[in-house]
């Protein structure tokens, strides 16, 4: 089944919708039925009298509220019931950057984000509570948190580590020389290492895995990568298996147990756009947003050819910069608007 709420173990991880209406609503994800709705829109920020830049929004979700970054904010939106769409106004904001939030991660009512200011600021969710330290002599791309500790990745050529323990928030433990920019970063989730994917310019291979006790490189994985094969998006679905995608128009699945130098499966984005963004349901689906005309695809994981693909309108040919989904909903953020597709209809 596809985002049907189950678990590979087969548990359940939406116990409030019954098995029933799960099943209708797998088969609509995989038959491509839903109800499309533009919930936001924004206008780009002004750079110049005749010049606009588009905003690059990122977003999490976590129960009731979406979670999305605009400029130098970030606003909690609580959904709607049932969520089928959005409350218009935010119900927080949470600032703290003198430039656009680049990439931020939510962990345990923690936000993390990193900006074009070379700052991390982390603010916890249910309190006044933040803490903003200067990170990189650039901005920061991508970051990620888990287990009191913090890795992010700049376009200084630099991933670190940071720590977040009492007394010693803020301090870098570790300072990794990638040799290229770092586009996306991860954290395992046994907590020893971390994944960076980097722009493969300056370095023949833009994944490398990382020691979090030492900073020293434990592996690369894949060959022959062509110059300019960025990554722009990396996840782990365990601590063996991940998930990749970037410049290269490929969508590759690794598990290092078996190999580093070759994925165990890929999956090529049929009209040769490079893939921004990617979402696992940990089972069979997958998601990505594309480069142009806001192409979202739902991936089979059992299946080489695309299962699914709606192409969201939008004034420009925008990429998809982020999605996320729920066993119901697939919200994905474009240059100036949000859209939801609803698979209960």
């Amino acid at each position: 089944c596809l985002a049907s709420g189950s678990s590979p173990t087969g548990t359940s991880r939406a116990p409030g919708i019954p098995v029933k209406e799960r099943v209708k609503v797998s088969q609509n994800w995989r038959h491509g039925r839903c109800r499309r709705e533009t919930v936001l829109k924004w206008k780009c920020k002004q750079v110049a009298p005749f010049f606009s830049a588009c905003l690059m929004p990122w977003m999490e979700l976590d129960g009731q509220y979406l979670y999305l970054s605009q400029a130098e904010n970030i606003q909690a939106y609580q959904l709607c019931p049932g969520g089928a769409g959005l409350q218009r106004h935010p119900q927080a904001v949470f600032s703290g950057h003198q430039e656009d939030v680049c990439r931020f991660v939510l962990v345990n009512s923690h936000i993390v984000s990193g900006g074009g200011d070379g700052n991390i600021v982390l603010h916890k969710i249910h309190s006044s509570y933040s803490v903003k330290f200067s990170a990189h002599e650039q901005e920061v791309n991508c970051v990620d948190f888990q287990g009191g500790l913090i890795v992010s990745g700049s376009r200084d050529r630099t991933a670190k580590v940071w720590s977040l323990s009492t007394g010693r928030v803020g301090q870098c433990l570790h300072t990794v020389q990638t040799e290229d920019r770092v586009w996306s970063i991860a954290i395992s989730p046994l907590l020893s290492s971390f994944v960076t994917g980097t722009a493969c310019c300056g370095h023949t291979s833009p994944l490398r895995i990382w020691d979090f006790e030492s900073g020293q490189l434990l592996t690369c994985l894949g060959t022959d990568f062509n110059r300019g094969a960025g990554v722009l998006d990396v996840c782990y679905e365990t601590p063996s298996l991940l998930l990749s995608c970037g410049y290269d128009t490929y969508i590759r699945y690794w598990d290092i147990r078996t190999s580093t130098r070759k994925c165990i499966r890929e999956w090529e984005e049929p009209h040769d756009s490079a893939l921004y963004c990617m979402r696992s349901d940990g089972n069979h689906m997958i998601a990505s947003g594309s480069s142009h005309y806001g192409v979202v695809r739902l991936w089979d994981k059992r299946q080489t050819r695309c299962l699914q693909s709606f192409h969201l309108s939008s004034p420009t040919s925008s990429p998809v910069y982020c999605l996320r989904f729920s066993t119901t909903h697939l919200y994905a953020a474009l240059a100036s608007v949000l859209h939801v597709l609803d698979f209960t209809a």
